[in-house]
């Protein structure tokens, strides 16, 4: 018999992910907080929320997220009624039904909500914290895919996106200290691009090129309506409003980077495909974006000071046909980034302001955090701009002028119409941040900061 139920269990990761509200939180209750919650925690162990449950005891985790076999929690439930340890200790035992239901959820990510209480004293989560607890989510399952991954080496790595037929190359950028900025006598040099400071940068990956609409796509036509998504997690985050016009605007779908997105948009993307993947995404820093791009180099381009080599390295007005073209075909620079120069714009994750602040040096991995809408920081040049936009340390402020065909009111949070030279990167940072920095960087781009 116990046989049988083990292999039911195993064949219940094969079923779609069980529902925590409907299925689990009410076993937890049950059978679970009558020893482990915050006010009674038997041997150091409450289950009231994910990070306690992630925590553990005495023992260590309960859960391992994404590994139910590597999961306690699970594993106690298994135990015969005489074990010693077995969970619950008394009364009636978990049914077959459940225990498939705890299984599946843990191999899925045990995505959890609100914090469990005991009956009576359990009251919704506020609806400002929604995107806190999704953040922590997705937090579990990058933390369970760190503690069993084997491929964490700083090399460069190519990741497939779960059900989808895409993916994304990432190459190591190594951590440094560089000056950030540009000198007053470069040439084409704007009055925003200094004064210069020298600034230290932790390791990251960041992609080899911007973010295909292959790749967008996926997430941007994904049946919003209907929210059709295998992952739980990721079927979570906010998808966008279909959109009224066709976003390529003509020229080109299939290799061609996605355009015309906002910041948030951007952003979401990026949450999704850390759902999606159990890796941590985001949009790079303005100063991680201009020290990837110099790759080293201390000149106005990466490849040295005369805009006469650009052709080779990025489109711009001069060789673009007044048209976006299709990512990676032209070379990278020595880091293996591809269209750092020109095709198109990509978001950083900084507010913009006109000049930097020259505090302590170096400074240590800045990021300007925006409080307010309007204007972000947009690098790198695109296929519309002239060679001097094209420069490492050149800037642009976002406007909202970038979405003013923009019939929708209130003005769509996703796509700035008028913005078609507008797309994107992602980066992934070595140390994996906490959830609190993870929602704070997904959620940057909302106007409410």
């Amino acid at each position: 018999m116990r046989k049988l139920l083990l292999s039911l269990l195993a064949a219940a990761t094969l079923l779609p992910a069980a529902d925590f509200e409907s299925e689990v939180r009410p076993l937890i209750r049950a059978k679970c907080l009558s020893c482990h919650q915050e006010s009674n925690k038997l041997g150091g162990l409450s289950l009231e929320t994910l990070p306690d449950a992630l925590q553990g005891g005495a023992s260590g985790p309960s859960i391992v997220a994404g590994d139910p076999d590597r999961s306690p929690l699970l594993a106690r439930m298994l135990l015969p009624a005489d074990a010693a340890g077995v969970m619950p200790p008394a009364g009636p035992r978990v049914s077959g039904a459940d225990l498939a239901a705890v299984r599946s959820w843990i191999a899925q990510g045990a995505a959890w909500t609100v914090p469990v209480k005991v009956a009576g004293q359990e009251s919704p989560a506020p609806a400002d914290d929604s995107e806190m607890v999704l953040a922590r989510s997705i937090h579990a399952l990058i933390a369970a895919r760190a503690g069993t991954a084997s491929d964490e080496s700083f090399e460069p790595y190519r990741e497939a996106v779960p059900g989808t037929d895409v993916s994304l190359e990432m190459m190591p950028i190594p951590a440094g200290e560089f000056v950030l900025g540009t000198a007053p006598d470069e040439a084409g040099r704007s009055d925003d691009e200094g004064p210069q400071v020298r600034v230290a940068i932790d390791g990251f990956w960041m992609a080899a090129h911007e973010v295909s609409w292959d790749a967008f796509r996926r997430f941007m036509l994904r049946e919003a309506d209907a929210r059709v998504d295998p992952d739980r997690v990721a079927a979570a985050v906010s998808s966008p409003t279909p959109p009224y016009v066709e976003m390529s605007f003509g020229m080109g779908i299939t290799g061609y980077p996605a355009i015309s997105m906002t910041q948030h948009a951007a952003s979401k993307y990026a949450q999704w495909l850390s759902a999606k993947t159990g890796r941590f995404y985001r949009l790079p820093t303005e100063a991680e974006w201009e020290y990837a791009c110099r790759a080293g180099s201390t000149t106005a381009y990466s490849f040295g000071n005369d805009a006469d080599g650009l052709g080779e390295h990025g489109w711009y007005w001069e060789n673009s046909e007044a048209q976006y073209r299709p990512i990676g075909s032209k070379a990278p620079n020595a880091w293996g980034l591809h269209d750092m120069h020109g095709n198109v714009w990509e978001w950083t994750l900084d507010r913009y302001e006109p000049q930097y602040a020259a505090g302590e040096q170096p400074l240590d991995n800045p990021w300007a955090q925006a409080q307010r809408l309007y204007p972000r920081v947009v690098r790198g040049g695109s296929w519309m701009d002239d060679a001097p936009a094209l420069r490492c340390g050149a800037r642009r402020a976002s406007s909202e002028d970038w979405k003013m065909q923009d019939p929708q009111l209130p003005k769509s949070i996703w796509y700035h119409t008028d913005a078609q030279w507008l797309g994107f990167r992602l980066v992934r940072p070595r140390l994996e941040p906490t959830a609190e920095m993870m929602h704070a960087y997904w959620n940057s781009a909302n106007g409410a900061k």
